[in-house]
């Protein structure tokens, strides 16, 4: 073989590799774009299904202990996703139903996971009673409520499922031999999953049911 045959084969060669780098670092940037765009829309979610918690809360459709229970979960779940002190998000009478002034935003992924598992919680403790339930759709206020509530949280989940594979799909593409031996990852942290409870309340029937009946 001449050395411009040589030549050619080396740099067809070179620039396959080249090509697949490139490859290799659009997909790991496109998944890590992925991951931020879809925590992005959990946050959202979780932080509507809050609100209309809290405006459940604060309805007079609870009782006072459920309501001061719900409220206390709602405000921390709040505070957690949206900035410190920003009470816009907040319905009426809500500072009011708590002692706290301000809220205490959460550090980190764990931290925002066991406070929102906390709100599935108190949510599934204070609608566990089917008899309860029924009496909140009994009232329009009261029905148009939970169906906010079921359309807000059977989008935690959905949007919660999502992000989830992103992250997974992420990290195997970080795993890819290219990737390592390049470090094409940078100094980019290993994305994390959100795991937190979001265990439907029986007593409001098949997650999703009544999705399409809450307000955007």
């Amino acid at each position: 073989m001449r050395w411009s045959e040589t030549a050619f084969v080396v740099a067809l060669l070179v620039a396959l590799g080249l090509w697949c780098v490139w490859v290799a670092a659009s997909r790991l940037d496109r998944l890590h774009r992925k991951v931020a765009a879809s925590r992005s829309v959990v946050d959202a979610q979780l932080l509507r299904r809050a609100t209309v918690a809290a405006g459940l809360a604060t309805s007079g459709q609870l009782d006072p202990v459920s309501s001061v229970l719900v409220a206390e979960a709602a405000w921390a779940s709040l505070s957690a996703g949206a900035a410190a002190g920003d009470a816009g998000v907040l319905p009426p009478g809500m500072r009011d139903l708590l002692a706290t002034d301000e809220p205490t935003a959460g550090s980190g992924p764990d931290d925002r996971g066991r406070v929102e598992s906390e709100l599935s919680a108190t949510l599934r403790e204070a609608l566990g009673d089917p008899d309860d339930v029924a009496a909140l759709r009994a009232d329009p206020d009261g029905d148009e409520l939970l169906g906010s509530l079921g359309s807000a949280w059977y989008r935690v989940q959905i949007a919660r499922r999502f992000h989830n594979e992103a992250v997974a799909q992420t990290l195997r593409a970080r795993r890819g031999p290219v990737v390592r031996l390049l470090r094409l990852a940078g100094h980019a942290p290993a994305p994390r999953t959100l795991e937190l409870d979001d265990e439907w309340p029986a007593a409001l029937g098949r997650p999703g049911a009544r999705a399409g009946e809450g307000r955007p």
